[in-house]
């Protein structure tokens, strides 16, 4: 996590606790259905925040879903609460209990598996003994032989990790929740629910100290996944580590965004709460800090181009920032989409501008 990333995380966790965010009647139940419902969603689940919230406390369910898409979210509710539950007492994270976690994930939508090299049920939990891809044309996941070895070095490395973390440090935490979800991932210790199963573990590593969690939307599947794979191809768990972050970072500031607007509105008078008053967080965009001083820098090079006569590009950016080129390159690509920066001119001898909006 880069320095001026901690400092912006630390800054928005701060404010919402100085709002009161988290102190809203039933915020853990709906924030944790939330997770729920985009986390089964990543993985093909299109039952919506609302149905899962009728589903898990009035047991209706949705003509419109499959059983088995709703069973995903019954199952996940369980583990999150088996997993919430179990965190609290700090125990050593341990392959037996990653399997039971697993289980839970899985309970009633894992397939049973009949294969040359044994049989196994992922409804169990129990690890894979087939090899698996992530799809043609890209690399496999590492052999089934060395699964199980390698999961219980993992979760040799997250308990030293749990014991040496300074859990005065929010960052430092949330580093090694991130870690701990590549790294299982990345093991893929069974034939379903490896990314389910991944998140939870992150999530409630975060809540052992009481750190909001961090939810990956539906809408953020494109980049959390390119995420995992640029962090897989380079060998370089910065990548993860900090695009981790910045999804934190939007949520958190999106989050104030909609709290401060509805509080606002609430009040009969018009007047604003004087807690609200000061709160300075940039939403208007919806950009995370380091997003809006690439934006400063590329109008300050555009006003300035002919006595400067710098290239402004990923290496000029990083190292005027302070960060790695592929988080540069992400921010890049993301501002294009966005539509707020264009490339003007050849590829040899153009430069940046920024979009104007139209009068």
């Amino acid at each position: 996590m880069t320095q001026q990333d901690k400092e912006t995380l630390v800054k928005l966790l701060n404010q919402y606790r100085d709002l009161g965010i988290s102190e809203q009647i039933d915020f853990q139940k709906f924030y944790i259905y939330s997770i729920i419902a985009h986390s089964t969603a990543i993985e093909g689940s299109t039952v919506t925040e609302v149905e899962a919230q009728l589903l898990f406390d009035e047991g209706i369910t949705s003509s419109k879903r499959t059983i088995q898409e709703q069973m995903m979210n019954l199952d996940l509710k369980a583990a999150y609460e088996y997993g919430m539950k179990w965190i609290q007492r700090h125990e050593p994270i341990t392959v037996e209990w990653l399997i039971s976690l697993a289980a839970k994930v899985m309970n009633h939508t894992g397939s049973e598996y009949n294969t040359m090299t044994g049989s196994f049920s992922a409804a169990r939990g129990e690890l894979r003994k087939l090899n698996v891809s992530a799809g043609l044309g890209v690399p496999s996941y590492m052999s089934y032989q060395k699964v199980p070895s390698r999961l219980a070095a993992f979760c040799e490395e997250l308990n030293k990790r749990r014991i040496s973390v300074d859990k005065t440090d929010p960052c430092a935490l949330y580093d090694l929740s991130f870690w701990a979800h590549y790294e299982l991932v990345t093991i893929h210790p069974w034939a379903d629910g490896n990314g389910c199963t991944s998140r939870l573990l992150m999530n409630l590593l975060q809540m052992e100290y009481d750190l909001l969690p961090v939810r990956v939307l539906k809408e953020d599947k494109i980049a959390y996944i390119q995420a995992l794979v640029d962090t897989r191809n380079n060998e370089d768990i910065s990548i993860f580590v900090d695009s981790m972050t910045q999804l934190h970072i939007e949520h958190l500031r999106n989050d104030i965004d909609i709290f401060i607007k509805t509080t606002e509105e609430g009040n009969s008078d018009g007047r604003k709460e004087p807690a609200q008053k000061n709160v300075a967080v940039n939403v208007a965009e919806g950009l995370t800090e380091r997003q809006q001083n690439i934006i400063k820098i590329i109008e300050k090079h555009v006003a300035d181009n002919v006595a400067q006569n710098v290239s402004v590009n990923t290496k000029y950016l990083s190292e005027k920032l302070n960060v790695n080129r592929k988080t540069i390159q992400r921010d890049m690509a993301y501002l294009q989409e966005r539509k707020l920066i264009q490339w003007v001119g050849p590829d040899k001898g153009g430069h940046w501008e920024i979009i104007k909006e139209e009068e």
